[in-house]
């Protein structure tokens, strides 16, 4: 079993895996198993395995007409994925931006990953008491404003995953960890389309957060306004008015129409 650099453990056989895939290039796109083989130094049953466990996932495909092995669609997809992400952190930076200058207050980007808030910008304010949050960070999406808004709007099949059997951990005493009571605050944060968190995350830290969604009105991302609870409490109803504005505006530049806004003009 290998190493990473910071001396993780590896496992050889997801390495290998990731070894046949990095063989394809735009100019060698269709292998035989000899090929492969040859080039990968592995012995040719070990990787029969690999392309079968590769094919089964949709990552290898096999060309019908010269029966070579080839990169499968799955990859396609995931590429997409990549791209939107990318795209999305992209067209959100600049209402971040205004918004980070005009409330004085830190913004953030947040996406969530395996039920988890993870932060992919930020903007962070020039006020006292700046956030140790970073780009790549993650957090419980239970206890923070970012998450209770994407948790709020999953389909119902992918909500019934998070609860089940989970456990929700108290960061403060201010965390809600009762499920009837995070599914009722779920409830609300629908009805009026954000979320806050008011210490539950951090001690002395409040954070108002609103849905980004995209071309097809999915949810993806969240947008907050974050920063001292003494400074933002008697602020929440604008900080509230505020980022729904922002996050509607970037859902708008991702080319989502609001059918409400649109019936009342």
């Amino acid at each position: 079993m290998a190493e990473s650099e910071n001396g993780t453990r590896l496992l050889q056989s997801v390495q290998n895996a990731l070894r046949v895939l990095d063989a394809f290039s735009e100019t060698e796109t269709e292998f035989t198993l000899g090929e492969l083989s040859q080039r990968l130094g592995l012995g040719k049953s070990t990787v029969h395995r690999l392309l079968l466990t590769l094919e089964s996932g949709g990552c290898i495909a096999r060309n019908p007409g010269s029966g070579k092995y080839q990169l499968g669609m799955k990859l396609l997809h995931l590429g997409a994925l990549v791209l939107k992400q990318i795209n999305l952190i992209k067209v959100a930076h600049p209402y971040l931006e205004t918004l980070a200058r005009e409330v004085e207050e830190t913004v953030h980007l947040v996406v969530l990953d395996r039920m988890e808030a993870v932060f992919v910008d930020k903007v962070e304010s020039l006020r006292p008491m700046q956030m140790g949050s970073r780009i790549g960070y993650r957090m419980p999406a239970h206890c923070t404003a970012t998450g209770k808004v994407m948790l709020a709007h999953l389909p119902a099949r992918d909500l019934e995953r998070f609860w089940a059997g989970k456990r929700l951990v108290a960061l403060t005493a201010h965390t809600v960890t009762a499920p009837a009571a995070l599914a009722e605050e779920l409830r609300r944060i629908r009805e009026r389309g954000y979320a806050v968190d008011r210490e539950e995350s951090e001690e002395g830290l409040m954070c108002v957060a609103a849905p980004v969604r995209d071309l097809g009105g999915r949810v993806v991302a969240a947008a907050s306004v974050s920063g001292p609870a003494a400074r933002l409490a008697p602020r929440e109803a604008e900080m509230a008015s505020r980022i729904r504005e922002t996050a509607a505006a970037i859902s708008t530049a991702m080319g989502w129409h609001d059918p409400a806004r649109e019936g009342g003009s």
